[in-house]
């Protein structure tokens, strides 16, 4: 057998399998309700729409959608999403548009574009795993900011950036979830995100807007995302159609500034060349149809009633001293136990014991912090699931304590 230890290169040597897929490999078993994976619901894929869409760019665009494309994009698509966009005041045209594979392609774009080894990065606490995963592979300074109840604190990051002058250093962006948060669920008020985006012009930093839930708000007020706000061209702003359409499309996508924009094609060209033609075309068809939005109502629909239930057993079921947050849309909220519990322990008990799963919130703090969090999903159990879940978790927590 080769010896691989002085082959691999730094790069994959440092990296880390994901703690997410290693715990959704348990739950092959079929009896276990998980709460641990950011799945859709698959009620939500509009298998037959699909299916007729596929069947239309088949016969309408065969021989071009099944050969290479352009980085760019296809034309129907970056139209279709200025256009959607253009809604919520983004002011684009179809030039500031990147379709990548997925919106995980889309942070390490970034990270690609922007990030040298001993950066600055800043973050919050906590913030999505997959962002800190694809961001580490640089080898960045990343500094983590404490979120409070308005999502990352402007305070304690303006208190890090001042820190970062006194060594004669800057940090290059910031990476946020301001709707809907993974994995807190929080969402950010406009008079936060202007404070953060006055910081932004203050201190000379870029904004990663990372923004896969947006659509799903099933109560309280829309909030303006940072790219509407925004009138420097610092913002970019990340989208994804896993959650709102179908994940197994692998689709995404970077709005921002044709400069910027200009960076990234070429840091794209050295990843795939081109995202998925076929893909992107089915994709643009089926938001040109009209289909996009009522796909969205429905699935918005359906987390609600099941965020509720899922609110509603924590008031039933869980022993005092533990404590959640309450989101206005998404697919997760954020658990708290007491202090001296262990969340990687608990989910050993949890997974053994009372067939439940969830994620450890430690994952999701860059600095090692939050040992006695968990992030629970709800998009992806039935309402039943859910209630008879949470009350497994609740017994669990209370075996622990």
């Amino acid at each position: 057998m080769v010896d691989l230890k002085n082959k691999v290169s730094r790069l994959a040597g440092k990296g880390e399998r994901s703690v997410i897929r290693e715990i959704l490999k348990l739950l092959d078993k079929g009896d276990i309700i998980s709460f641990a994976g950011g799945l859709p619901s698959p009620e939500s894929f509009p298998v037959e729409d699909i299916r007729k869409m596929c069947d239309k760019v088949l016969s309408e665009d065969g021989t071009s959608v099944l050969q290479y494309g352009a980085t760019e994009g296809d034309k129907v698509l970056c139209q279709q999403l200025a256009d959607y966009n253009n809604k919520k005041n983004f002011n684009i045209t179809a030039k500031n548009v990147l379709p990548t594979a997925s919106s995980q392609q889309a942070l390490d774009i970034v990270g690609r574009m922007f990030l040298d080894k001993g950066d600055n990065i800043i973050m919050g606490l906590p913030s999505y795993l997959g962002a800190i995963n694809a961001f580490k592979a640089f080898e960045p300074n990343i500094i983590g900011v404490k979120l409070d109840e308005k999502g990352l604190s402007a305070t304690l990051m303006e208190k890090a950036l001042i820190e970062l002058e006194a060594k004669g250093q800057k940090a290059k962006f910031i990476y946020m979830v301001p709707d809907f948060q993974n994995p807190a669920g929080i969402t950010m008020p406009k008079e936060r995100r202007l404070e953060i985006l006055a910081l932004a012009k203050k201190y000379d930093l870029l904004i990663i807007e990372d923004s896969p839930y947006c659509e799903i708000r099933f109560s309280g007020e829309a909030q303006p995302t940072f790219y509407s706000l925004d009138d420097s061209g610092r913002v970019l702003n990340l989208g994804t159609f896993s959650k709102i359409l179908a994940p197994g499309f692998r689709l995404g996508w970077i709005i921002s500034s044709e400069e910027i924009l200009d960076c990234a094609i070429v840091v794209k060209q050295t990843m795939d060349l081109c995202t998925s033609p076929f893909v992107q075309r089915v994709v643009g068809r089926y938001m040109q149809e009209g289909l996009l939005e009522p796909n969205i109502e429905k699935t918005v629909a359906s987390y609600k009633q099941k965020a509720e239930a899922m609110l509603q057993s924590f008031e039933k079921f869980m022993p005092e001293g533990v404590s959640w947050t309450t989101p206005e849309g998404g697919l997760f909220l954020f658990l708290n136990l007491p202090a001296h519990l262990d969340a990687e322990k608990l989910m050993t008990i949890a997974v053994r014991d009372y067939k439940v799963a969830f994620v450890p919130g430690v994952v999701f703090h860059c600095d090692g912090s939050g040992k006695n969090t968990l992030r629970m999903n709800f998009s992806y159990e039935s309402v039943e699931a859910i209630r008879k879940g949470v009350q497994r978790l609740a017994e669990a927590i209370k075996a622990s304590l």
